[in-house]
């Protein structure tokens, strides 16, 4: 049974001509610093395992220099590994011949650059039926998918612009329909948003998201930004030299930081914007009291509902309205200004 889950299992990159020669010595302990100093190669991945979830938006985030680029491109095999696999439905990216390769990158992947990646001389529509050109599509065919795309992602009207007359945030646009226009069950979004304007950057995400929610895509998204990978991700991944540092949930990386590095990300986070109030709540020990507020509502959320109608408990219910838990306004409070244990030591 085909799952369209992405497994990344023991995965290492050593950048150099002689890269799989020292894989065992990394293995062993060998550090970047000592690699490059002793060696000349670079350690751009190391043991990096991964389960990203199918029809879920994974979000693999770091700073510059972290591994993230270069672990997405392992998934499409733009960069082959040092050692380690990639499977996709069971089957590992990186044994496969150069034709089953070819028809994995043409049908099973569509990828969303941070530089949009448009061809300029070519006009929106297109720019959105290259890759269904590339595959061989019927014009008529590949012209109606791709305008149904066009029109999804807010462009109708624009068929015939070229890239240099759209601003910023409608090229991206146009680089999501590219995508979504060839119908492959793995996205992968380069740092996609980064060189957009804030408020279009918020605006695209919603897309995305508002997108997703029919989709059900196998999404791989890379940010530098902790914001954007709270709001995206189902699953986060975070990345420092080329290692998985934490992953987890948003709030389950917010709330236990695995060490200093992480604490360092979250400080500065909104609670009240990313903890559920099922993560909070109490058991029932009687008939349920107060409002109900549905299980995935977030703290900030449930604060203003009990506030609205004068309450200050709850009752927590889940999407068939069966009571789940209780909590009050006093511990969502709490939960929202509690620092993390980390936080509590360094203080």
């Amino acid at each position: 049974m085909v799952s369209h889950a992405i497994e990344v299992k023991n995965l290492y990159k050593i950048f150099g001509p002689r890269g799989r020669d020292f894989v065992d010595q990394v293995k062993s302990g060998m550090g970047k610093g000592e690699l490059n100093e002793k060696h000349g190669h670079v350690l751009g991945l190391q043991n990096i395992n991964i389960s990203m979830p199918a029809g879920g938006i994974m979000v693999v985030m770091g700073l510059s220099g972290s591994g993230k680029s270069t672990l997405i491109r392992h998934i499409n095999r733009l960069i082959d590994p040092t050692s380690g696999e990639v499977l996709y439905d069971g089957v590992d990216v990186c044994k496969m011949n150069e034709n089953d390769l070819r028809e994995f990158r043409r049908h099973k992947t569509a990828m969303v650059f941070q530089k949009f990646a448009l061809l300029p001389h070519r006009t929106v529509i297109e720019n959105t039926i290259y890759g269904l050109e590339i595959q061989g599509v019927e014009r008529g065919e590949s012209e109606k998918r791709a305008r149904g795309w066009i029109e999804r992602v807010g462009l109708k009207g624009f068929e015939n612009h070229y890239p240099n007359q759209l601003s910023g945030g409608m090229q991206q646009r146009v680089g999501l329909a590219r995508a979504l226009t060839n119908d492959a069950d793995i996205l992968l979004m380069d740092e996609a948003y980064s060189a957009l304007d804030p408020l279009i950057r918020v605006d695209m995400q919603t897309v995305l998201l508002d997108l997703q929610k029919e989709l059900k895509k196998t999404v791989v998204f890379i940010t530098h930004d902790l914001d954007e990978a709270l709001r995206l991700g189902d699953k986060i991944a975070i990345l420092r030299d080329g290692r998985v540092v934490q992953q987890g949930t948003g709030q389950e990386i917010v709330l236990n930081p695995a060490d200093g590095y992480i604490t360092a990300f979250v400080k500065e986070v909104n609670r009240g914007r990313v903890i559920n109030v099922e993560t909070i709540m109490r058991p029932l020990d009687g008939e349920p009291q107060g409002i109900a507020i549905r299980t995935g509502t977030v703290l900030e959320t449930a604060a203003r509902q009990m506030t609205a109608a004068s309450q200050t408990v709850g009752h927590i219910v889940d999407a068939n309205g069966t009571p789940v838990g209780k909590l009050d306004l006093a511990a969502i409070i709490s939960a929202m200004v509690t620092p993390t244990t980390h936080e509590r030591r360094a203080a």
